[in-house]
């Protein structure tokens, strides 16, 4: 059950390319038993031209297939910006390939044949990064639109703030009395829901506008 208004989670989804039907199969039945839906593709490509999903997803990838090989589609989906978490497999991989997939950020490189657990352990902890990073990614397009809702001026004000500037400073700084900066400042604690001095802080470091 969720909060009243809080938003409701969609539902995690295991991804699984790889060109081979029995594979695919396998990790479908062992997806299951830990009560995970999957979808299976069986390229790069066909994943690339779907629909990408509304919830929390680990991809479990093929290293090489024909046409874009799993470190190709790792590149495209971190050039999209919102990279999925990535389990890797292989029935022949080698150091090199190992650790470019792991600087890239992939989870786990397992080879086939691999332990049940291990996979399940790596698909698990892929949902929860995916699940954390879509939170974040939330989070972010609220705070914007909450700056977003700021005038010209209460944006002068937010900066001036969030750099430390007292009131008397940005006051002389705008060209303007104090009084109305403290209306303006009142505005924006309003507007961004903050608590406090240093929560604007914190907002504005997140917006990357800190030093602005």
């Amino acid at each position: 059950m969720t909060a009243a208004g809080a938003k409701t989670e969609k539902e995690p989804v295991v991804i699984v390319v790889d060109d081979d039907p029995s594979f695919r199969m396998f990790l479908s039945r062992l997806v299951q038993t830990i009560g995970l839906k999957s979808i299976l593709f069986t390229s790069a490509e066909e994943f690339l031209a779907a629909r990408q999903p509304d919830g929390p997803a680990c991809l479990v990838l093929d290293v090489q297939m024909p046409g874009l090989s799993g470190l190709d589609l790792q590149r495209q989906l971190a050039e999209r910006g919102r990279p999925l978490p990535i389990v890797f497999t292989t029935g022949h991989g080698d150091i090199p390939m190992t650790v470019e997939a792991m600087k890239a950020g992939a989870i786990g490189f397992l080879s086939k044949p691999f332990r049940n657990q291990d996979m399940i352990d790596a698909i698990k902890e892929g949902i929860a990064r995916d699940r954390e990073s879509r939170k974040k990614f939330d989070e972010l397009i609220e705070l914007q639109a909450r700056y977003e809702s700021l005038t010209a001026r209460e944006r002068e004000v937010f900066a001036l703030v969030t750099r430390g500037s007292l009131n008397k400073q940005i006051a002389l700084e705008l060209g303007t009395s104090e009084r109305t900066v403290k209306a303006h400042r009142a505005q924006v604690v309003q507007k961004m829901e903050a608590e406090s001095v240093a929560d604007l802080v914190r907002m504005a470091d997140k917006l990357g506008i800190s030093n602005a």
